[in-house]
């Protein structure tokens, strides 16, 4: 059943199509400056069932970028912080908050414990991010995953295409050198930014992060746009062979 909220989205894609939606799962993992945006954008356009996944609390430093990140939302859980405001979008939801890290382990749990039609990956730290693309690929999941918006400032040279014809990216770069050690050469569909680093990296004393990068605060949210639209382009009739979204071009 379709909710008058999402007559305009209708009228762009079509009854069929929004229906469609409303039977899709989607998995997101990392909920930070990217990931949140991507994941609204998904429950907005009338996506019926998402998991989303962190294992971070919203930070002070939060602020200048992530959607979770208010005064008021300080120390919360972000996946719980999103849920509430998700519900709070469209109460018919389906929505599974996962407050944890991945590693290799609960991943491949993940998976089995849930049938997703589409995977959106904003996850910064190289290991698991590998890993949880080779596992969606061994499972024939669509994915579409963000590589580095941090030390960006131009819009105009974010691009998608495969991982194999990423460039001018460190994260994307590590990334292909992990996935070649592991035979997987191409079939993820990446956004990344072509434009030279610029700012100042500094070392990073936590668990699961070693340096951090300046980042401004439309950067993350454009890259969370961007993987937002190739999901939804993906998972309805809208996308065919012409469309921007064919990477093999």
């Amino acid at each position: 059943m379709l909710d008058n909220w999402q007559n305009r989205t209708i009228l762009l894609l079509g009854k069929e199509n929004v229906e469609a939606l409303q039977c899709k799962h989607v998995l997101i993992v990392g909920l930070g400056g990217v990931g949140a945006y991507a994941a609204e954008m998904l429950v907005r356009a009338g996506v019926g069932e998402i998991t989303i996944v962190d294992a971070d609390k919203v930070d002070v430093t939060n602020r200048n970028r992530q959607l979770v990140a208010l005064i008021s939302t300080y120390n919360q859980p972000k996946v719980e912080v999103l849920k509430n405001r998700f519900l709070d979008i469209n109460p018919r939801l389906k929505i599974h908050a996962i407050c944890d890290f991945l590693a290799e382990k609960n991943t491949v749990k993940l998976f089995d414990n849930h049938n997703f039609d589409y995977l959106i990956d904003a996850i910064d730290t190289i290991s698991p991010k590998v890993f949880l693309m080779a596992e969606a690929l061994k499972r024939n999941i669509p994915i579409v995953s963000a590589m580095g918006s941090g030390g960006k400032l131009d819009p105009s040279k974010i691009h998608l295409a495969d991982i194999s014809k990423s460039y001018q990216c460190p994260l994307a770069a590590n990334v292909r050198k992990r996935l070649r050690k592991i035979g997987i050469y191409k079939g993820i569909k990446v956004i990344f930014s072509s434009e030279e680093s610029r700012g100042t990296i500094v070392e990073e004393n936590t668990t699961y992060k070693r340096t951090s990068m300046g980042t401004i605060s439309y950067m993350p949210a454009i890259f969370g746009c961007w993987c937002a639209s190739v999901c939804l382009q993906d998972l309805t009739i809208v996308n065919n062979e012409k469309n921007i979204l064919n990477t093999d071009k």
